[in-house]
């Protein structure tokens, strides 16, 4: 990749699970292990783990904030933010604090002490709705992209943003693991712009283009982006869309490795960036029945960077093998569909230990069942 500036050479991925449990030994064999109900139309639209994988939290569209001790299987904490709303919650290296987008009143990312329900700080300056938020891996630091057409970068020490990026939809933002690079998508513009973290404000040192990977997977199929992620090892970027597939590219050449098919499609969640307006009642859907609940894409990466999980449009999970040579056509099958209750509109793969969560409107934990694995 050109520039000083490589997405791989960061630290090693975390482990997995002991050492005897290989995310490869079990991926097959995860079950639903916990079910956690949210009662009516309530829906969770985002989730993130903390750095020692022993808590979870998720946003939920009935302005709440559930925490859960994975270790375990406990629901842990409700906080609410009935005034402001919440989503895309993220935890700080600080177990007990978290970044949250508001989704009532005005576009403010608010921090926020778990431990007391106390705003630590709060970080001003977006004038419309927050549609991504990225923490960076190696220090108090996380980026934002919203629907004013910037991205903003943050220092949990300040309420003042350290830098700001005009561009065309900036909506996905993510950190690639060594923390020197920043992804920064538009779906709109169907580019992926790579950024030296050290000299962001001057002009991204690669961008990838696909414009003819989406021609030519998709056709006339419309389907927005819903996130950007890292591999651990630096070496994949996937692009999550909520059509009937997934992109995994090169991440230091932006060469489409493989289309991740999935039949069904959509969990019909709405895009980051999307006008509601535009929307059907399709999919999952808040109280009044008519509007999609907000997501925050229903794919995941595990952690040693082989495998991609995600929802399949339908119950259960479906897992790729993405560590496989390319295909001639680069499509890729579903290796496996794991069996669960309801859609999975939000997934995630604990960073620590081998446990995925999932959510719809309920909030699943699962784990390798011993009786199903190899």
């Amino acid at each position: 990749m050109a520039g000083s500036a490589t997405p791989g050479g960061g630290p090693p991925p975390p482990p997995a699970g002991p050492p005897t449990q290989k995310v490869g030994d079990v991926i097959t064999s995860f079950r639903p292990q916990r079910r956690f109900k949210s009662g009516g139309s309530t829906c969770v639209t985002s989730l993130d783990f903390d750095d020692s994988g022993e808590l979870a939290i998720v946003a939920r569209d009935d302005d709440t904030l559930q925490i859960y001790n994975c270790k375990e299987g406990k629901h842990a904490k409700e906080l609410k933010s009935h005034k402001y709303g919440v989503h895309l919650a993220r935890f700080s290296h600080h177990a007990q604090s978290i970044i949250y987008a508001s989704t009532k009143v005005d576009d403010t990312i608010r921090f926020l002490s778990t431990h007391d329900n106390t705003y630590i700080r709060y970080f001003k300056g977006h004038s419309d709705t927050v549609t991504s938020i990225a923490l960076c891996p190696a220090k108090d630091e996380f980026v934002s992209c919203a629907k004013d057409n910037t991205m903003r970068l943050w220092n949990l020490q300040s309420p003042n943003y350290i830098g700001l990026l005009n561009l065309h939809a900036p909506y996905l933002a993510a950190y690639d693991p060594s923390a020197t690079v920043i992804a920064v998508a538009s779906p709109l513009a169907q580019s992926i712009c790579l950024y030296d973290r050290r000299n962001y404000d001057k002009a991204p040192f690669l961008i990838f283009d696909l414009l003819e990977p989406e021609q030519r997977f998709l056709g006339a199929q419309k389907a927005d982006w819903t996130k950007v992620e890292f591999s651990n090892d630096g070496k994949s970027l996937v692009v999550a869309t909520n059509g009937p597939g997934h992109f995994v590219l090169d991440a230091f050449t932006g060469e489409i490795s493989h289309f991740c098919y999935r039949k069904a499609g959509s969990s019909g969640r709405l895009a980051p960036g999307a006008s509601v307006t535009n929307r059907s009642g399709s999919g999952s859907s808040t109280a009044n029945g008519n509007t999609p609940a907000n997501g925050q894409g229903d794919v995941c990466i595990t952690p040693d960077g082989q495998f991609l999980i995600g929802g399949s449009g339908e119950d259960g999970l479906l897992v790729w093998d993405i560590s496989k040579s390319p295909a001639p056509n680069n499509m890729l099958e579903p290796m496996e569909k794991l069996p669960g209750q309801g859609k999975s509109a939000v997934v995630g793969y604990n960073p620590r230990t081998n446990l995925i969560a999932s959510a719809d409107r309920d909030f699943y934990l699962w784990q390798p069942d011993p009786d199903l694995m190899i």
